[in-house]
C-alpha cells in the first residue's frame, strides 16, 4: 500500500521513488507492487534470519505464513511445524491474528 512503503522508505532513508526503484516490483497480476526477491528467493529484506526492517514490515509480511496461500498449505502449518487438520489451521490463523483464513 502506499502508507507500507511510505513507512518503508522513511525507515531506509530513501524517498518513496528511490525504495520503489530499488526493492519493488510489479506484482504478476499486475495490479501493485510487491517486494523484490534476492537471486536465491529469498526476501530482499531477509538478512541472515532476521528482518532488516522489521519494525515497519509490511502486511504481506505480517501475514507470513499463516495467510499465504498455495496448494497444500492448508495442510501443513509452517508456524507450528506438524500436519494440521484444515479446522485447525483456521483456528491458529484466528488465534494469531484474528482474522479468517
Amino acid at each position: 500500500s502506499e502508507a507500507e512503503i511510505t513507512r518503508l522508505a522513511g525507515f531506509c532513508g530513501l524517498s518513496e521513488r528511490a525504495f520503489i526503484q530499488q526493492f519493488a516490483r510489479l506484482r504478476p497480476d499486475r495490479r501493485g507492487l510487491a517486494l523484490m526477491d534476492k537471486p536465491n528467493g529469498e526476501c530482499v529484506f531477509l538478512d541472515g534470519e532476521n528482518c532488516a526492517v522489521q519494525p515497519v514490515k509490511p502486511q504481506q509480511c505480517s501475514d507470513f505464513p499463516n495467510l499465504w496461500n498455495f496448494p497444500g498449505f492448508e495442510q501443513t502449518c509452517r508456524a507450528v511445524p506438524k500436519l494440521v487438520s484444515k479446522e485447525e489451521h483456521r483456528r491458529l490463523v484466528r488465534a494469531a491474528t484474528g482474522r479468517e483464513a
